[in-house]
Parts: C-alpha cells; structure tokens; sequence
C-alpha cells in the first residue's frame, strides 16, 4: 500500500459526521423552489438555523435572495446577524450591496459594505461601492480602464458614467466608449453614458460623423481592406478623435486576420489615447508577426504600465533586444521571467540556455495538517458539495463546490495548499487538487501540479497511435483537468472534451457502433484517435495540431504564414484568444509532464518548433 493511498483510507475516516443532517431531497427542492422564485415553498422547508451541518444554510441563503429581489433586506439581516456559513455569509452580502445599488440605495450601501474586506467583494460590489462613495461627495480610487470593456456588471457600468460625469475619464476616454459601445449594439448602455456625461444628440444623429465611424466600423468586421479605403476618402469628415479611433479599430480587425501590413499602418494612424489593451496587444503582435524587432521593441516601451509588465511582452521585448544585437539587455528581463512555471518561463529558461528537470515533487504533506483542515468548516462545506453532487449526479451542486473549495484556500500558506491538494486528490477532485497546488507560492509539487491519472489507458493509446504521450497529458489538463464528467457550455464531453459529432465521426471512422462518450477510456480511445487523424493533417506538427483540436483544422490551417514561422510566434499570433492561450498551455504542460516522464530532449522551443508555410 502506498504513502499517499494509507493517508486517503485515514483522510476518510477523518470526515465528520452531522447530526441532524439535511436531507438531499430537502436540499434539491429548496433548488429548485429558488428557482422558481417560490418563496413559499422554500419557507417550508426551513432555514437551517442552528444546524451544524454546513449544507443547511443554503434554504436560508436563498430566501434571504429572493427577498432581496423584493426589496425585503430583513431576511438578509437575520442571516448574516446569526452567523454559521462563512461563504454564504459572505456571498448574500454582494448579493445585498448589488441589490441596494440597484435600488440606488447610497447609504444603505456604506452601512454594509464595510462587512466585506477588499478581498470578500467581488468587481460588481466593488464598483456599486466606489459609486455610492461618488454620490456622497467622496473620493475613489480611479479605475480607468474600465471603460474598455463594453460587457460590464451593473455596478461597473454605472460606476463608468459616474466617472464619465466626473470627469475623471479623460474626454478621449469618454467618446471611445461611446463608439465602442456603439460598435457592439449596447444602445442602451450608449444612451445612459451620454446623458451621464452631457454629451447631446451627436453620437445618434443620422447621417452624421459618428454614424459614418460606426457604418465603417461595420464594414470593417468583414473587409477591413474596403472600409480602411473609405476612411482615407471620408477622412476630411472626421474629428481628430474620430478618425484616431476608427483607425484604431480598423488596425485591429486587420491584425485579428492576419493582414499585418496593413494593421501597422493602421494602428500608426490611431489615436493612442483610444486604444484599448487588447489593441496595443495586437499592435505588438503584428510587429512580432512581421519579425519587425525594431519597431516591437520601439511599441513594447510604450505599453501601459499593466501591459508591460506581463511576462508575454517582457518576453517578446528581451527577444526583440536580442534580435537588434543588445542582450546585456535582454538578459535580466529573461532572468525574471523564468521564476515563473508557465509557458513563457519556461521560453525564458532556454534563452538563457537552461531546461526544466525532472519536475520537483515532495512527500506527502503531514496528516496532521490534513487533519487541520478537513475540520475546518469550509474545506468541510466543499466537500460535503461535492458528494452531494456525486451521490445525485447533479453538476449544479459540484459547481458550487468548486465555488466553495477555491473561497476556502483564499489566504492559504504553501503547507496547506499542498495538503488540501492531497485530500482533493485522495477523492478523485483532480481539477480541485491541482487548483491547490498551482497556488503555491514558493514550496511546490509538481506531481500535485500535474497528475496522471488513467496512466495505463493513456499509455495505452498513446503507444498505439504513436503519439507523444506528454502531449496528450499536456492537452488532457488543459481540456478538463482529469474531470471525467466534464461538459463544456457548447456540449463537448469527458475528459478530451468531444464534441458530439466529432466523437461520432471518430467512432464512425473506428467501427464503434455504440460508445458512451464519458467512459473514461472510450473517450481517451476516441481523442487519441482524432489527434493523431489532425497531426496527419497538418504537416505532423504538435502546435498546429493543437490549434486544430481547440479551433478546427481549416482555422489552423488558415492561420499559418505564406512562409515559415517559428513555432512561437505562430502562437502568439493566434487570432482567437482561447486558443492562443490553450496552444500555449497545452505545450508548456507537454513539457512538465514529458520532464516527469523522463523523455530526453526534453525543450519548449523543439517541441513548437518551426511552423512550415502554408
């Protein structure tokens, strides 16, 4: 018997047992009476007040909710005065700050809040607090990059036209959100920033400057050639202002298609007051496309404060100062970055010409400390979530025990992040044992950081297909970190995350007549299968077959280069967000899991490679 499965038989053993427990069915029709905003029904069945078992608040909780939906802030009083669950407690008072701020209750605001530390609010309460602190005459730290987000929460877009009418927005600030918004169809969000900020009738009157921006900008979404060619021939039309913020948006859709000779010329025409983070990210990016190193060094000492200290462009600028012969440079920029266990840490190693060992992994922690903590009421609450989930095969209930469990490790120390990894991995929580181990700050595991369950069915297929099977580990924990009942929000299943017909194709393509997509190994028989069938496809390279499983073989394809291009900057240069950030995950983990399997020539630059021309 191992050490760590002697320590789960005793972990077991550990757990307390209730006295008057709530029932499940007591529980499943609270659910659902909340949902169906029945506060009659949830009445009945209690308020759990006084029970220690930690699943018995939440019929309180949630008729403390729906009252607040009524305007009743007694409920919630009574709830929080009486103690008991720390993150139901902690829960109903944003859900109470955000209800008084809806109301455009100001001093009911200031008089609960203060209940909630900095780190309790979440960003909605945060902003419904900072606005009721303006309309009290009072001062606020600015956050003015709020403004460059057009799906806001409540509180934050409220919080945005507060500062519009403030002035604590810069003008530039104010009329770019206006645009974007309008870009995006938030007419009504628009309607209320331009009252807010006193700006008229211009931004909505037909046939006017700011209608033609928002046609060109429509244009733009499908044929940024044709509208950037309208926009030189309308340019007298435009304001400054205008013409800087449609050059701007123009540039980035022409970066987001790869066109980048044209995205630089644009993005040199715009207005860098308008520009969003996401624009001077992709203005790098078409630099670093066209392997202009002097112009992405030029572009990476420009970046705002909070962009340039992202290890992506701290990275990008130590390789741009490397290109154009200045390395004393580069060299302490790559010294910090490879502190950090990512992707781009791991790139930084190798500049510096040094590759990552045998990941570190340690003895089990103490069962002491495993002890400390499965007394703890949270790590308690989450687990009880959790079976309760397993015993009724109800996902919602184990989505909140994911809420639960990562509340309970906020403030943990590196012993016991890496003990509530070994108890989440003694019950087969993989997702929740590697949410704990990745917190450690500076005494890691990284067998905890990357697990290897199913090893032998894993091995298995990996061999039959002559796959890498670091880098079906590596994709696996991306794609639902070892969760065999994973469903995405577009209906892909198990632990290689198949869509439907994907797998139906496969199993097709196999001779499956009949497969249960969720069976541990059909599922990896299956995805296995569809990645060798996408490497096959796409040159045998590991980084476009990657972009392929996440994206779609055609967009893979379509995003590869008229000549060849370092693996590296094909990945960075990935038009999707998701699947730039899965490429880069999914092959910095092939990397930790091939160390731990002792794999020789074990580097990230090798395995992306050079991406051949399309």
């Amino acid at each position: 018997m191992t050490m760590r499965h002697s320590l789960s038989l005793l972990a077991f053993a550990l757990l307390p047992c209730f006295a008057h427990a709530i029932s499940d069915s007591t529980l499943l029709a609270a659910r659902e009476a909340f949902r169906n905003n029945d506060s009659t029904q949830l009445a009945s069945l209690g308020n759990g007040s006084g029970d220690r078992d930690p699943l018995a608040a939440w019929p309180g909780y949630w008729q403390a909710r729906l009252a607040l939906d009524n305007g009743d802030d007694n409920p919630s009083r009574a709830f929080i005065s009486n103690g008991g669950n720390a993150f139901l407690r902690e829960r109903l008072l944003n859900d109470w700050v955000q209800s008084l701020g809806k109301r455009g209750d100001w001093d009911g605001i200031l008089r609960v809040a203060p209940a909630l530390s900095g780190e309790a609010r979440d960003a909605d309460s945060s902003c419904w607090l900072d606005v009721a602190t303006l309309n009290r005459r009072q001062t606020v730290a600015s956050a003015p990059d709020l403004w460059q987000n057009v799906r806001l929460s409540d509180g934050c877009a409220r919080l945005v036209e507060e500062q519009a009418a403030r002035g604590v927005l810069t003008p530039a600030q104010t009329e770019a959100r206006m645009r974007l918004l309008l870009a995006g169809n938030y007419l009504t969000v628009a309607r209320r920033l331009a009252a807010a900020a006193n700006l008229g009738e211009r931004f909505f009157t037909a046939g006017g400057a700011e209608q033609l921006v928002q046609q060109l900008l429509t244009l733009g979404k499908n044929n940024p050639v044709a509208a950037l060619e309208r926009a030189a021939a309308s340019e007298a039309m435009f304001s400054k202002a205008q013409s800087g913020f449609l050059y701007g948006q123009l540039a980035l859709r022409s970066a987001q298609r790869l066109n980048m000779p044209q995205a630089l010329d644009a993005f040199e025409r715009a207005d860098p007051q308008q520009l969003t983070d996401e624009q001077w990210e992709w203005w790098l990016r078409a630099a670093l496309r066209q392997q202009d190193w002097g112009r992405l060094e030029q572009l990476s000492r420009r970046l705002p404060e909070a962009l340039a200290g992202k290890g992506a462009w701290q990275y990008w600028r130590a390789r741009s100062l490397q290109a154009l012969g200045r390395g004393n440079e580069a060299t302490p920029l790559l010294i910090k970055i490879s502190f950090e266990h990512n992707y781009y840490g791991l790139l930084a190693k190798e500049e510096l010409g040094t590759t990552l060992e045998a990941p570190l992994s340690r003895s089990p922690t103490p069962l002491t400390l495993q002890r400390q903590l499965l007394a703890d009421p949270d790590i308690q609450h989450a687990l009880a979530l959790f079976e309760l989930s397993l015993r009724n095969n109800k996902p919602e209930w184990r989505e909140d025990g994911r809420r639960v469990w990562r509340w309970a490790l906020r403030g943990r120390n590196d012993e016991q992040l890496l003990a509530a990894a070994e108890i989440a991995l003694e019950r087969n929580l993989y997702d929740m044992a590697i949410y704990a181990a990745e917190r450690t700050v500076r005494t890691h595991d990284f067998s905890l950081r990357f697990l290897t369950p199913y090893r032998d069915t894993t091995r298995r297929y990996a061999s039959q297909l002559e796959i890498d099977e670091a880098w079906v580990y590596g994709l696996i924990r991306q794609e639902s970190r070892f969760l065999n009942v994973a469903r995405s929000g577009v209906g892909a299943s198990g632990l290689m995350q198949l869509m439907p017909a994907t797998a139906k194709w496969v199993a097709g393509k196999m001779g499956l007549p009949s497969y249960q997509v969720n069976d541990v190994d059909t599922n990896i028989r299956l995805g296995t299968w569809y990645l060798r069938h996408v490497l096959d496809n796409l040159s045998s390279h590991p980084v476009l077959a990657t972009a392929a499983y996440n994206a779609g073989p055609g967009r893979a394809r379509g995003w590869q280069a008229a000549m060849p291009l370092e693996g590296a900057i094909y990945a960075e240069t990935i038009p999707f967000t998701e699947t730039r950030d899965y490429v880069q995950k999914v092959m910095a983990n092939a990397v930790y899991y091939a160390g731990a399997f002792r794999q020789p020539g074990n580097t990230l630059k090798s395995r992306l490679g050079i991406i051949p021309a399309r």
